[in-house]
């Protein structure tokens, strides 16, 4: 599209894309996307991650190391435990529209949201 074109501006630089290729790279793991996810509802620590997502205490440790080290997410000391929290408002308004977007259209049509798959 060029640019002008429906509204949108020029495109944008070649960092720019980079660094949206590689957040939605980051999120393109249903694992990590459910933490942000679950992160965007409010902050918690890694146990309660673990219960919520249904993964193994240290599967759901590395996955948040990937996303603090991306900036994605943050952490901070409570007594003795991390409590974890979204640190892209940005990136929960995404999650938000992409996964609720989804969601909605798999209950209206009580079938997956897999036409993505293989893209």
């Amino acid at each position: 599209m060029a640019a002008g074109g429906g509204g949108f501006a020029e495109d944008p630089s070649a960092e720019v894309l980079s660094e949206a290729a590689a957040a939605f790279g980051l999120l393109a793991s249903p694992a990590r996307l459910h933490i942000v996810w679950a992160l965007a509802q409010g902050e918690s620590d890694v146990t309660g991650l673990a219960e919520r997502v249904g993964g193994a205490l240290p599967a759901v440790s590395q996955h948040l190391t990937k996303l603090k080290l991306a900036g994605l997410v943050r952490s901070r000391r409570e007594g003795r435990r991390q409590v974890y929290f979204v640190d892209d408002a940005d990136v929960v308004t995404v999650v938000r529209l992409v996964v609720g977007q989804l969601s909605d259209r798999a209950a209206r049509t009580r079938a997956p949201a897999s036409r993505l798959r293989g893209l």
